[in-house]
């Protein structure tokens, strides 16, 4: 086994390991013409061969060279040669072997561009990158490293190693790996990973009819659909002449390359005697403890430009070109190239996330003619038009909305948000709430059968995550004092040393910290709502006599109402953010304090931590807007306070319904959380890449390598895609749970959606490293997490049309109150008035001297109030009336009624639409029968040849369970 060690335009060692057992042809060591590296066929013994006859060749071409050079780059001290007798002096060398050196440094700085993907030689392909620099603490990292890397080629990886003084910041050491084809082959069995061995004979009958109309729409062939389409079954090693394999060294895609390598790297000692401790293993923790400063596999090549090597793919370029770019953003996405290239993982998150955003559009179109109707319905709208009478309005007389600094106002007051709230309280707001429930449904079951179409697709069939994600954490394995025998393995495994009390304490102080965030939030939100009742008095005291009344366009939409609504929106969005970031981290830390054994049950529990705390972040507001405001607010004789003792009286909603306010509340938090989660995902990438690559932007693109690129990339961490679904999980919610409110909310999460596919395509293609190839053949807990939203979001619509809406209270009025027995809304406003004598307001609630208007005078008697309520001096005054109890047995009768319809029209769409799609099982079962007979014909025609070259009385076939390396370890599986 070779290892290289060195600069990269210098000098070469070369240590032979004695388990070298591979192939000359593999190692990529013989002599190539084609090669710019430059590099000479090696010896049996390791050492060059030195043919007199290259000397004159040699010195020829170094003095060809250095004419020919550049002067502008003589000026750089990275481009100073030794000479030969220097060189002869510090290596020890014969004048022969130093010129040999100086030709292959000038050959190598001249002609062999570092931008490749590619060792030295051109040939082995770098499959990951590790990177280290020495510190303070270098011996025992240094050891470590020694220990990790010998241990990396006993079981067959091949490195090379890039000195510091090669890199830009003369301080970063890079070690390269290659895995070569038995490495492969080898855990490419252990794996099961599925391979081709047939092309698929199943004709495809999926044209769409009129599909010249979707043209526009598409990307080319070769983009949507990189690889030909195969039956494929798990890589047997022993039978690797079963499967179609053209060419040894491009059969498997760079992204399985990278994924066999990291599970390599993540179960490979870097202690001498791991007999002594077995826990000391894993890329990870050595990424931990700062032995080596960061792990990635390589982009293919720059995304604005193609790979000069016509062997790489190119594919990050191809990404950018059809995917990352805006421009892009009406065509569909090429998943199956996204997949080749980050692995199913990544492409499950972007196949969903361009799903939900095609559906948004269909509940976006209903959303917005739901709008539509609203404003073409706007001059029927009889109550708005007696609240803006002058005969109606202009002569109702309304009681004071706060104490001491609020006067008497007049109904017609509030004659602009009256006909806004039309726009969105109206009888469509019912038909759209129904249909968002179904759409809701029709969403997740057609999410289902696209989903079992891509693991069709993308091999994930027979798939087990649990197989992939049992590798145990290193902060798991760091706490493990004891070790007991695993039942399917019958290995011991380290187990951590969980007592009961210990148990029982850690969980109780996780899930306190929890309550007390939650706890923090509600606080928050108190503290918003005493705001908006202290301000109110505030707003209404400044703003009688403020000059902004005098604007003829803004002026009278400028009111208190609105003012305390959006300063209210805003304060509560920045106090979300804020508690946001710091729950981050408390969530984080505290996840890490249960030590949870596996990375799936490390996720599962941050996912449940994050999202019930988001929940509550960014839901509460909106759910006291819809269903505590003006629902508590008593009569003006006896008014409810905040906590029943302070002096700030609860709010009222005005006559045009606290709809239009859960709208404003819905509109800011909504969309300032999207445009701040786009600048934040976008631009913070962005302003780190460019101050990191700030020295290296003037070198020429042959002395900039491909590996100092990509290092000087973020890191995509492998809690990278949660928060992704996060941010659409929420925004799910704010469409689904408040949307009876705002039809327009799917249409600004279609824009949203439409402009965050790009971004992170952007972002992940331009501004990450690679991340390393993972598999999953689902969104995981997130499908959980949305079907129990689809099932609240049913309650909280039916809700919010119940008792936010006004919409049950004018049915009942229209069809058992209205006084002249028409269908009509005539005498609404005044029949949803109650009196109240103004003698019998109690001194504390009276307005103060100077705060009631001008036309405010004695004769005035009563005023009137938002309240069902029988009048001063009936037999029960200032007690419900009976209609009052005929509109709530409606509205409980409305919410029963909607629910229950709604369930039923749900469980009967997932009933009729199968998970499965008819053709995706036909293809399963095809490729299974193909398997076994494939497998069967294939066995028998061994059998024969074996039978016809040794006998009939002679096998010498072996049962293999794994196969193994030749004189090479191999990882066992931590199951």
């Amino acid at each position: 086994m070779h290892r290289i060690t060195g600069k990269a335009g210098g000098d070469s060692l070369i240590e032979m390991s004695p388990s070298d057992s591979f192939n000359d042809d593999l190692n990529g060591y013989h002599q190539h013409a084609s090669s710019s590296t430059g590099s000479f066929q090696q010896g049996q013994s390791g050492s060059p061969l030195m043919p007199e006859v290259c000397l004159e060749t040699c010195e020829s071409l170094t003095t060809s060279l250095a004419s020919l050079a550049p002067s502008n780059h003589s000026d750089s001290p990275r481009d100073h040669s030794l000479t030969l007798e220097q060189i002869s002096a510090l290596t020890g060398l014969s004048r022969k072997r130093a010129l040999f050196l100086k030709c292959r440094s000038r050959i190598d700085k001249q002609q062999h561009s570092k931008d490749s993907v590619y060792f030295r030689d051109g040939v082995r392909r770098i499959d990951f990158v590790l990177s280290y620099v020495d510190d303070k603490d270098g011996e025992r990292k240094q050891e470590r490293r020694r220990v990790y890397e010998d241990n990396l080629v006993k079981v067959g990886l091949e490195l090379e190693t890039e000195d510091k003084s090669e890199s830009e910041d003369g301080k970063t050491y890079f070690v390269k790996i290659h895995a070569p084809w038995e490495v492969l082959a080898t855990y490419a069995d252990v794996l099961k990973i599925k391979v081709p061995f047939k092309a698929n004979d199943i004709p495809d009958n999926s044209e769409m009819p009129m599909s010249w109309l979707y043209t526009p729409f598409r990307l080319p062939e070769h983009i949507m659909h990189p690889e030909p389409d195969y039956f494929t079954a798990p890589f047997d090693k022993s039978k690797s002449d079963f499967f179609l394999i053209d060419n040894r060294e491009t059969f498997f895609p760079p992204s399985t390359r990278n994924r066999i390598v990291f599970y390599i790297l993540s179960r490979c000692s870097y202690i001498q005697d791991e007999c002594i401790d077995k826990d000391k293993k894993g890329i990870k923790r050595l990424l931990n403890n700062g032995t080596y400063t960061a792990g990635f596999p390589l982009h293919d090549s720059r995304y604005w430009t193609k790979s000069r090597d016509v062997n790489c793919e190119s594919e990050r370029h191809n990404l950018h070109k059809h995917w990352a770019r805006f421009f892009c953003f009406f065509k569909e996405q090429p998943l199956d190239l996204v997949r080749k290239y980050y692995g199913e993982k990544i492409g499950i998150y972007f196949a969903w996330l361009g799903f939900y955003t095609e559906m948004l559009l269909f509940a976006a179109i209903v959303g917005t003619i739901c709008f539509i109707y609203g404003f073409l319905t706007y001059d029927n709208n009889e109550w708005s038009k007696e609240i803006c009478s002058e005969e109606i309005g202009g002569n109702t007389v309304m009681c004071p909305l706060c104490d001491k600094k609020c006067g008497f106002w007049k109904l017609n007051s509030t004659c602009n948000s009256s006909w806004q709230s039309h726009l969105f309280d109206n009888v469509a707001t019912v038909f759209f709430a129904i249909f968002m429930g179904i759409w809701v449904t029709l969403f997740l079951e057609f999410w289902k059968r696209r989903q079992a179409r891509l693991e069709y697709e993308w091999d994930l069939v027979d798939f087990e995550e649990e197989q992939q994600q049992l590798q145990l954490r290193p902060e798991y394995e760091a706490k493990c004092t004891n070790r007991k025998l695993n039942r399917i393995t019958q290995e011991t495994e380290c187990v951590l040393d969980r007592t009961a009390t210990d148990l029982v304490g850690k969980m109780f102080l996780c899930w306190a910290t929890v309550t007390l965030w939650i706890s923090l939030i509600i606080a928050c939100i108190m503290g918003v709502i005493a705001y908006r009742l202290a301000v109110y008095a505030a707003f209404a005291s400044i703003m009688k006599d403020s000059p902004t009344n005098h604007l003829e366009v803004v002026g009278p939409y400028i009111t208190p109402q609105l003012a305390t609504s959006v300063t209210a929106s805003c304060i509560n969005f920045v106090i979300i953010m804020i508690l946001n970031l710091m729950y981050e981290r408390v969530a984080v830390w505290i996840t890490d304090l249960e030590i949870p054994k596996t990375h799936l049950e490390y996720e599962n529990k941050l996912t449940v931590k994050m999202f019930l705390f988001q929940f509550v972040n960014y839901y509460s507001s909106c759910f006291y807007v819809a269903f505590f405001k003006g629902k508590f607010v008593g009569y003006p004789g006896d008014y409810a306070y905040m906590f029943g003792w302070s002096k700030l009286r609860n709010e009222e909603c005005d006559p045009g319904g606290c709809l239009i306010e859960l709208t404003t509340q819905l509109v800011i938090v909504m969309t300032g959380k999207q445009v701040w989660g786009n600048i934040q995902e976008a631009l913070v990438p962005w302003m780190m890449n460019w101050w990191g690559s700030r020295k290296t932007r003037s070198h020429p693109e042959s002395l900039y390598s491909r590996w100092e690129q990509d290092h000087n990339l973020q890191g995509f961490g492998q809690l990278g895609l949660f928060y992704e679904y996060l941010e659409m999980v929420i925004q799910f919610g704010f469409i689904t749970l408040f949307v009876a409110s705002f039809p327009l909310a799917p249409l600004l999460a279609l824009v949203n959606n439409i402009i965050e596919v790009r971004v992170d395509a952007w972002k992940l293609t331009t501004q990450f490293r690679r991340p390393v190839a993972a598999k999953a053949h689902s969104i995981g807990a997130w499908e959980e997490i949305l079907n129990g939203m689809a099932v609240l979001s049913v309650v909280t619509n039916a809700f919010i049309v119940a008792f936010t809406s006004d919409m049950i209270p004018r049915l009942v009025y229209m069809y058992a109150y209205q006084p002249e027995g028409e269908m009509n809304m005539k005498g609404y406003i005044n029949n949803s008035l109650s009196v109240f004598n103004i003698s019998e307001i109690p001194l504390r609630n009276r307005p103060e001297e100077g705060e009631n208007p001008p036309w405010f005078n004695s004769s005035i008697t009563n005023c009137r109030y938002r309240d069902y309520r029988y009048p001063p001096g009936h037999e029960k005054q200032y007690s419900h009336t009976m209609q009052f109890w005929h509109i709530l047995a409606a509205k409980l009768a409305f919410i029963i009624i909607m629910e229950h319809v709604v369930f039923l029209v749900k469980y009967f769409v997932a009933w009729l639409i199968p998970d499965v799609p008819s053709d995706v099982k036909a293809r399963v079962k095809r490729e299974r029968y193909l398997v076994q007979e494939y497998l069967h014909n294939y066995e028998v025609e061994k059998l024969k040849i074996q039978l016809s070259q040794h006998g009939s009385d002679e096998c010498t076939c072996t049962p293999m369970i794994y196969p193994s390396l030749s004189k090479h370890e191999v990882l066992s599986e931590c199951l």
